[in-house]
């Protein structure tokens, strides 16, 4: 399988892996500048260039964090993609005007916190702009004005969504073209693949991306879940078959699907980086997929 893919007609090629940087600050990973800078060299050098975002990630540091590494080494912005998203106000120590949690998709918003991105990141452009959440107030002809506006100023270069439904990202697609819609996908959280977000991705020929494709980690935790065990014990018959191990299996699961899926790993690790892009040589038959849907407590009729 290719490293590389096309999201969508007209939108940007990105790595097929995407490396997702919701664990780079403080409070998580916690990696000192040196640490980064390896992390993001190292995923460049396996052909992993797109790196996800949020400003509210590391309770609104990540950005930040991650920019100190391009404007430690400049040259590495033209080497990669940065994904990052907006629209949710969090509740934090460094937001004390957000005395409730909400979101927030207005005009002034979006255009405010791209300036944000654009400073936090050291960089002129975001690669993809998106919306991180729907909210309920949402005014499509105010999202669509302010992703104008930030494409003709060349400070965003493609637009998207995340965790939106069907109906919501129709809605939206009708006032601006999305070239993505990331949302929760893996063996355990399998709703995308029979509620249609999946089929709109390939009626509008978009490839969508998966955050917690390794199902938040559950696989590698103690815990007693029946779906759980019983796709371990699959895993390790398939594993044999196709020599490798659970988490490049969980990973293959997502991308043997015609929607063509983009995994977001997010992980510090280098070698969790390298099991994503070996699980591009993995090619599930069709009886090994609907297997591993079995055993996680799908119904086959």
């Amino acid at each position: 399988m290719e490293k590389r893919i096309q999201i969508s007609k007209n939108g940007p090629e990105f790595s097929r892996i995407v490396s997702g940087f919701w664990k780079l600050g403080k409070g998580n990973a916690d990696l000192n500048l040196a640490q980064r800078h390896e992390l993001i060299e190292k995923a460049l050098e396996m052909g992993i260039t797109t790196f996800d975002h949020a400003d509210i990630y590391g309770n609104y540091s990540n950005e930040a964090a991650f920019g100190e590494v391009l404007k430690q080494k400049p040259s590495l912005r033209k080497q990669m993609e940065i994904v990052t998203k907006c629209g949710i106000r969090m509740m934090s120590d460094k937001k004390p005007e957000h005395f409730v949690p909400s979101y927030d998709t207005s005009y002034q918003h979006i255009i405010k916190s791209v300036e944000n991105s654009l400073h936090n990141f050291n960089t002129e452009y975001i690669d993809l702009l998106l919306i991180h959440r729907p909210s309920p107030l949402m005014n499509p002809h105010e999202i669509a004005q302010a992703f104008q506006q930030l494409k003709q100023s060349g400070k965003v270069k493609y637009f998207g969504v995340s965790n939106f439904t069907v109906s919501q990202f129709e809605m939206l697609n009708n006032f601006t073209e999305l070239v993505t819609n990331q949302v929760e996908i893996s063996v355990l959280k399998r709703e995308t693949f029979l509620d249609g977000t999946l089929d709109i991705c390939q009626k509008h020929q978009i490839s969508p991306m998966a955050w917690s494709p390794l199902a938040g980690g559950a696989f590698f935790k103690e815990n007693y879940d029946h779906n759980i065990f019983k796709i371990k014990e699959l895993a390790n018959i398939l594993s044999k078959k196709y020599e490798t191990d659970l988490e490049q299996l969980l990973i293959a699961f997502l991308l043997k699907h015609p929607a063509n899926i983009l995994p977001v790993l997010g992980s510090s690790k280098p070698e969790r980086l390298k099991k994503g892009i070996e699980a591009l040589d993995i090619e599930l038959t069709t009886m090994d997929w609907f297997a591993l849907w079995q055993a996680a407590g799908g119904f086959v009729p």
